[in-house]
């Protein structure tokens, strides 16, 4: 649901609507400020109200950005303002994702949770892709445009998804939430770090899957809207990759090879625009979405191994495990803010300079000073931490 206003927005100005680029990436970037702020309530939800319980109600509450979204695009003349307040109502699929996370953490053994968890937003964050996929498809069945069936379709979905949940899902009595684990991890510094690492990885899968669609609208008119969905595809599936991957040979040394990938995908696509070639430009990219799925599930598995560091006995040892608990929640939330700010760095850079490319080169940098964090940190030779194996 918070995807779907990445591939109706470039669809508005054919139904009437005159929006400018910056208004446009406002669209774009609100679901995600609003879903990233949604994270933790919604996280605790899940142990104060039961995880079938929340997961109905939930599902339930995307009825309203879905039947909003239904009737603000078949009126060219709804203000800005108005539109503004329907994309943010998007962001509570952000929030159900956050929720799925904490739920299905506690059906698993500490031994299983990573393949779970890789699995759940590997599957969520596919949603992104199905959704760039489909809408194109479904709003020119017949004759004519029909942007409103972007939100109508999901209307049987939730209630699939409310229903299944009502019948198959469980409350569990244990499922408890830990305040002082929660507190813990706000209180330990590599709670921060890595959740700044983690908006160069997730937050650059969001963000970019955002505003692709966009992105192809504005630079490559020509080209068919519904080939968009294939980056926020080539990003879900790599994610359960990058965690394997990471427990052969290391989260830091996948983390940092994620980001100089990133990175090199960046710099190709702000090549590949000079000379206005779309093949480059679209597999610069779909290296860019690899990398950033490689990157998530690669510090995911960082988060355990960090903060088992130093554990002195048993017990200090199921205490750290709660923080690290705490802290995979904190950096879903922080990481999730980048889904705003790559769409608002690309308004802002286009409306400074009229090119997308001082964003580009923004993010390139970014990526660098997150790739020298996680080896000063993590990996170079001499650091407290390197030691840990992590």
């Amino acid at each position: 649901m918070w995807a779907s206003w990445s591939i109706v927005v470039p669809q508005l100005a054919s139904v009437g609507f005159t929006l400018t680029v910056d208004q446009q990436f406002w669209l774009i970037a609100l679901p995600s400020l609003v879903g990233a702020t949604l994270r933790i309530p919604y996280t605790f939800a899940v142990p104060l109200f039961g995880g079938r319980n929340w997961t109905i109600v939930s599902a339930l509450l995307l009825l309203l950005p879905a039947s909003a979204l239904a009737f603000v695009v078949t009126r060219p003349e709804t203000s800005f303002a108005t539109l503004m307040l329907v994309a943010a109502l998007a962001g509570l699929g952000g929030g159900n994702f956050a929720s799925s996370m904490a739920n299905i953490s506690f059906f698993y053994p500490e031994r299983e949770k990573g393949k779970a968890l890789g699995l759940n937003a590997a599957g969520g964050n596919i949603g992104t892709a199905a959704v760039q996929l489909v809408v194109p498809i479904v709003i020119v069945l017949g004759a004519g445009l029909h942007l409103e069936r972007a939100g109508l379709m999901f209307i049987p979905l939730v209630l699939l998804a409310a229903g299944w949940a009502w019948r198959r899902m469980d409350n569990l009595s244990g499922a408890t939430s830990d305040y002082k684990a929660f507190g813990a991890a706000v209180r330990h510094p590599h709670t921060w770090i890595i959740s700044f690492l983690y908006i160069g990885t997730f937050g650059s899968f969001i963000g970019f899957s955002g505003a692709f669609p966009t992105l192809l609208a504005t630079q490559f008119p020509a080209v068919a809207l519904s080939i968009a969905f294939l980056g926020a595809l080539v990003g879900s599936l790599a994610r359960p990759s990058g965690g394997m991957l990471a427990d052969r040979v290391g989260g830091a040394r996948v983390t940092i090879g994620a980001y100089v990938v990133m990175a090199l995908g960046t710099l190709g696509a702000i090549l590949s625009l000079h000379g206005g070639r779309f093949w480059a430009f679209l597999l610069s990219f779909l290296l860019l979405f690899l990398a950033t799925g490689v990157g998530n599930g690669s510090l995911y598995r960082m988060i355990p191994a960090v903060f088992q560091v130093g554990a002195t006995d048993a017990d200090d040892a199921t205490r750290r495990r709660k923080a690290a608990a705490g802290c995979i929640g904190i950096a879903g939330a922080v990481g999730a803010f980048g889904g705003f700010l790559i769409p608002r760095g690309f308004a802002v850079s286009n409306g400074a300079t009229g090119s997308l490319e001082p964003a580009l080169w923004a993010f390139i940098g970014m990526y660098a000073v997150m790739a020298t964090v996680t080896w000063a940190l993590y990996l170079r030779r001499g650091a407290a931490l390197t030691t840990a194996g992590i």
